[in-house]
């Protein structure tokens, strides 16, 4: 089967084979938001996502942070003020998505593939669903886009095709044989040699303060464009510059391989998100979604950096980092969000956990002393009663 195929047993939707998440984002934004709407998304979230919501031609409202899962906290005056929402679900925690009827509603599954709400799985509660391949099937590429109605596929389907790109073998035996060495790196303890040898051949885009630089005079040229996505290429394709290159038979073949063996991975994966969810540190969504064979495990720790060195020095690689805010990284071109705070907080403090690799982790990240978040930001401590327990 192929991943769509795959995917569209899973979900019960149409599913569209892509050669990214990215892609599909945007086919989902171009067909069911019309240019100059107003998006409400998450202020936190990959670099490249925002500028996929600026190449639709939308206008990005931030949504305040929860402080308990990294997701949107969702507001009633807020989402009235809104046309269509983009979820992202951090981490694979899952955002509020029982919420926003009423609402064009877009889910960002990237890091959700496995994850359920009530049973249900992510990206079947709203018009269409996007899926990455690199993250639980850590296939190095690809994605898919499930909706509910033939009539949108078929021209989902037509969209698409106007925008691939011819693929590359050798653009593909790359990706393949670079994926593979990266889990057997993982298997074999010898993370920072991985990670040595990706930076050394470019795997990794340089960093010029941010993972990808406004660059805002480039920027404003590209605006001028939207609703069109190649004059955004420059931002989107970050890391993954064929992101919108055909699959070919040998990442098709791939991209099957290691979406096949999740299941065999799902009890060792919420085995650690259990483990980790005990810490002090693990942030309290966590605690609450236990039974999820989660992405990644977010704790919040003070000295996140020191940590991260740590952690490969174990064999743990940590990646998924999303700093700063949009507010703060795209000032004047987003609607600020109302509260920034905790979003903040999440930026500069998240340490995400693979908990496949939870006991290798684990001799570490017990040691590390949990964040304590800005005082407007934490949970309300729980009422006390105003009679004593089991009186009359």
């Amino acid at each position: 089967m192929t991943p769509a195929q795959i995917v569209a047993k899973r979900t019960g939707r149409r599913c569209l084979d892509l050669p990214s998440n990215r892609l599909g984002l945007y086919l989902a934004l171009r067909h069911w938001c019309t240019p100059g709407q107003r998006l409400l998304m998450s202020p936190i979230s990959a670099d490249e996502i925002i500028f996929l919501v600026l190449a639709a031609g939308l206008v990005p409202v931030i949504a305040p942070l929860s402080i308990l899962d990294g997701n949107i906290e969702v507001t009633r005056a807020l989402l009235e003020s809104v046309d269509a929402v983009l979820t992202t679900n951090l981490y694979g925690l899952p955002d509020r998505v029982t919420e926003y009827s009423g609402k064009t509603l877009i889910e960002d599954a990237a890091h959700g593939i496995e994850t359920t709400v009530n049973g249900q799985p992510l990206g079947t509660f709203g018009v269409a669903g996007v899926f990455s391949l690199s993250k639980h099937a850590a296939a190095g590429s690809g994605g898919v886009l499930a909706v509910e109605h033939e009539s949108d596929y078929r021209e989902l389907k037509r969209h698409r095709d106007l925008l691939l790109r011819p693929g590359s073998l050798r653009c593909e035996i790359r990706s393949v044989l670079t994926s593979m060495a990266r889990q057997t790196a993982l298997r074999l303890n010898q993370v920072r040699p991985a990670l040595a040898i990706s930076r050394m051949l470019g795997l990794e885009e340089e960093r010029e303060g941010y993972r990808i630089p406004p660059r805002r005079a480039d920027l404003e040229k590209a605006l001028a464009h939207a609703p069109n996505l190649p004059p955004f290429d420059p931002w989107v394709r970050a890391d993954l510059h064929h992101y919108r290159n055909r699959n070919g038979a040998l990442a098709r073949w791939y991209q099957s391989r290691r979406m096949r063996a999740l299941p065999r991975e799902r009890d060792r994966r919420i085995a650690g998100v259990h483990l980790l969810a005990e810490l002090p540190s693990a942030a309290e969504g966590v605690r609450m979604h236990v039974d999820q064979p989660l992405f990644r495990v977010p704790l919040l720790v003070e000295d996140r950096d020191a940590a991260i060195a740590t952690l490969e020095r174990h064999g743990v690689a940590t990646g998924y980092l999303y700093d700063p805010p949009y507010d703060d990284y795209l000032p004047g071109l987003v609607v600020p969000s109302p509260s920034p705070e905790a979003a903040r907080f999440w930026a500069r403090h998240v340490l995400p956990v693979d908990p496949l690799y939870a006991h290798r982790a684990l001799p570490v990240v017990r040691r590390l002393r949990p964040a304590s978040p800005p005082p407007a930001t934490r949970p309300p401590a729980p009422a006390r009663p105003t009679t004593a327990p089991n009186s009359r």
